[in-house]
């Protein structure tokens, strides 16, 4: 959809991006610990997401795994921003809550999104309101984007209304995460 933007439009915003400070990894979990390890067979942290992740694919999710998790985590959330979004906000491409901690590995298509129907999970709305994966799609001209694909290990599992949106996902986090992860991937139009 952003591929369709004139390149020099992509150019005018490249110094407008919402912040990699205001992630959640950053804002409501700052001071959890980073004890989760988040790796892809895709892709290495900070390395270019394959096409075939994004938008200009086939926009399936990449695979994942973690480890690290605290034997006492009631629940798990992945949650993946892009901060380099030319909003107030970073944009949102995933919200999967309430993943049981044992699920550690999660398969290349694992969650609903144009590519296809994912894994039977509890999804969020991505930033153009739909529950599940939304493709990287960054402005063609905009510079790279780096996507964080964030992990949270909970206390207690996180009580939200369906199809929840990032602020009550925040809500959610707040003082119930217990760990944390990070795995970053970068994409880029020229």
């Amino acid at each position: 959809m952003l591929e369709k933007l004139p390149h020099a439009v992509g150019e005018a915003l490249a110094g407008l991006r919402a912040g990699a400070e205001n992630a959640a990894f950053h804002t409501v979990a700052a001071d959890a610990p980073a004890t989760i390890r988040v790796t892809s067979e895709a892709f290495a942290d900070t390395a270019p997401i394959p096409a075939r992740h994004t938008a200009d694919g086939e926009g399936v999710s990449p695979p994942l795994a973690l480890a690290g998790v605290p034997e006492h985590a009631a629940a798990l959330v992945l949650f993946v921003e892009d901060p380099d979004a030319p909003s107030p906000h970073p944009l949102v491409h995933l919200i999967a809550w309430n993943l049981r901690p044992e699920d550690q590995r999660l398969p290349e298509g694992a969650f609903a999104g144009p590519a296809g129907e994912g894994a039977r999970h509890d999804l969020g709305r991505n930033s153009f309101l739909k529950d599940g994966w939304l493709p990287p799609d960054p402005p063609t001209g905009h510079g790279p984007h780096h996507y964080l694909f964030q992990a949270f290990a909970l206390a207690r599992p996180a009580e939200l209304p369906a199809s929840p949106g990032r602020s009550a996902l925040l809500d959610a986090l707040r003082g119930n995460v217990i760990a944390k992860g990070l795995l970053t991937g970068t994409y880029e139009r020229a």
